[in-house]
């Protein structure tokens, strides 16, 4: 069985694209960064080195300090698939990144982003 293209695609080909979704609604590099941290444990410096080394998403996730515990409280669709049946672990949490940073684009607060 081939892996979804997804997993091999560098992360860091994508972040940029998801600080510009943000900020065309008026929202931060930096709040894209707190979403990411938040959701995976990497620090700002983690998070930046993920970046530099160009790391796929399955190594970047992999290699995630803690995913949040509270990423089960995430729900809602993306691509027209709801993030909480989707069997496949890492694709769930490509699709949880991406359900975070589509709230964000549609103003939602950074501290119902961030469920407590």
């Amino acid at each position: 069985m081939t892996k979804h293209r997804i997993f091999t695609t560098a992360f860091s080909g994508v972040y940029p694209l998801y600080v510009k979704k943000a900020e065309r609604k008026n929202r931060t590099k930096a709040e894209v960064d707190d979403i990411i941290c938040w959701l995976t444990g990497y620090d700002q410096a983690g998070l930046e080195q993920q970046i530099e080394q160009e790391n796929d998403f399955e190594t970047f996730f992999a290699e995630a300090p803690a995913m949040h515990p509270n990423r089960m409280l995430i729900k809602g669709v993306v691509c027209g698939i709801r993030v909480e049946e989707i069997e496949d672990p890492l694709m769930q949490k490509i699709r949880y990144l991406d359900k975070l940073i589509d709230e964000l684009a549609k103003g939602k607060a950074m501290e119902k982003i961030l469920r407590p």
